[in-house]
């Protein structure tokens, strides 16, 4: 596997992190566990987690979203445990952002944030460079005033690697300029996009999308499957750019798998709304694979999160394929079979051994075959560009040359059928 380098030299941030339940809104083993990813992603961005405070209340309060008295309690914590840094499980306003770093002496940032900061320090292609650049955008917008106080200081550490240095000088004129700017040039990514499925379609080629959580092995499947390098690391959002891979299916057909940004709880409407571009590989695949943690405690939680994700991008109704993933530890064995009761179509693998790859190869064969029609076809050898466009892109039966012929029995994919009409054999 490639290692990724850091280039970030920065002093390690110690943090506390606080997570809210409303009494009558929120379960606790529900803010306990998104507090506990929470805590991956800070350790993720580089920051050292001292403390997790939970505060129970009836109500989130205007001003600084938690009471003023528990506010006076993390203060002293913070100055306790030398901290220098608190960040919400929670989205807070502007305001509610100033007041709570005038009452806690130290940086605040809310999920959103680190969640942005993690995506600006992965991002690696200039289509994910764009997109975090508008989200960020996006949140900073409604934010000026605090976030020129953490600019003046030209500091690094988390939360404050944005677009650029000069947002100091920016005003709202020009963010607002810069939103449309970076928002035309991601249309022209959409544009590329759908050009480039168009052209894959044009060559019969079956388009797969990997989602999942964070963290749930798609990249380490698609390594298995199409024998790629795709950077793999036990940590959320380890890839981000969305990468694409050829894999040759038990039948000789071909298909493109891509890996996508992994989904979580709590994704910002921000990165939603700017990862469409990339979101649409979902969307327009012919086929939706779903790779499931199973042996992640809450596992149907996770489900039901991608789930989420894929009805606010309208994929909810495509075909999909659930692969249970992580069978080789004793919990997502036991979770696989359990899942594999409740779920639609499913295989239960382990992407890191290999176990049962070769069973979903085979179901891949099966779920994409329904897009293929049967065709007995004689074909003029001077077409040698559909026959070998066949050859690539097809399933050929049987073969046979007479004269200046070829006939041949195939199954052609759908967007082909047009070009392959002309030459089929007509029934007596």
């Amino acid at each position: 596997m490639k290692e990724m380098k850091s280039t970030d030299d920065r002093a390690v941030e110690r943090a506390v992190l606080v997570g809210v339940m409303v009494r009558g809104r929120d379960e606790e083993w529900q803010v306990r566990d998104t507090l506990d990813e929470l805590s991956q992603l800070a350790e993720g961005a580089g920051a050292e987690v001292l403390e997790r405070v939970l505060c129970k209340q009836s109500e989130i309060h205007a001003g600084h979203f938690i009471g003023k008295g528990k506010a006076e309690e993390i203060c002293r914590k913070v100055k306790e445990l030398d901290g220098n840094l608190v960040i919400f499980d929670e989205d807070l306003s502007p305001a509610q952002g100033r007041n709570l770093e005038a009452a806690l002496e130290v940086r605040v940032l809310d999920r959103t944030q680190l969640i942005l900061d993690i995506f600006a320090r992965r991002a690696q292609t200039r289509e994910g460079c764009l997109q975090v650049e508008l989200a960020q955008h996006r949140y900073l917008l409604p934010r000026l005033r605090r976030m020129w106080t953490h600019l003046e200081r030209q500091a690094g550490g988390i939360g404050l690697k944005g677009p650029g240095e000069t947002q100091i000088e920016m005003d709202r004129r020009r963010i607002k300029e810069l939103i449309i700017t970076l928002g035309k040039e991601l249309d022209l990514v959409r544009t590329r996009r759908a050009e480039q499925r168009r052209g894959r379609h044009r060559h019969g080629w079956a388009l797969v999308s990997l989602v999942g959580y964070t963290n749930a092995g798609k990249s380490t499947l698609l390594n298995r499957l199409a024998g790629a390098d795709i950077y793999v690391k036990d940590q959320l959002f380890a890839t981000l750019d969305p990468t694409t891979r050829q894999v040759e299916l038990p039948n000789r057909e071909l298909c493109l798998i891509t890996d996508t940004v992994g989904f979580i709880r709590k994704l910002p409407h921000h990165l939603v709304e700017s990862f469409k571009a990339t979101l649409e590989e979902v969307a327009e695949a012919d086929l939706i694979v779903h790779v499931i943690d199973c042996s992640h405690p809450q596992v149907e939680q996770q489900i039901d999160a991608v789930n989420v994700v894929l009805q606010e991008i309208g994929a909810e109704n495509k075909p999909m394929l659930c692969v249970l993933n992580k069978i080789d530890t004793e919990e997502g064995a036991h979770a696989a079979k359990r899942l594999a009761r409740t779920l639609g179509r499913s295989v239960a693998v382990s992407a890191i051994t290999g176990e049962n790859i070769e069973s979903l190869l085979v179901e891949l064969s099966d779920c994409l075959k329904g897009d293929k029609e049967l065709m007995n076809l004689q074909i003029p050898l001077s077409e040698g560009r559909l026959l070998a466009l066949l050859q690539n892109s097809a399933t050929v039966l049987e073969e046979k040359y007479e004269g200046e012929f070829a006939e041949v029995l195939v199954r052609v994919p759908l967007p082909l059928v047009p070009r392959c009409e002309p030459y089929r054999v007509k029934k007596d």
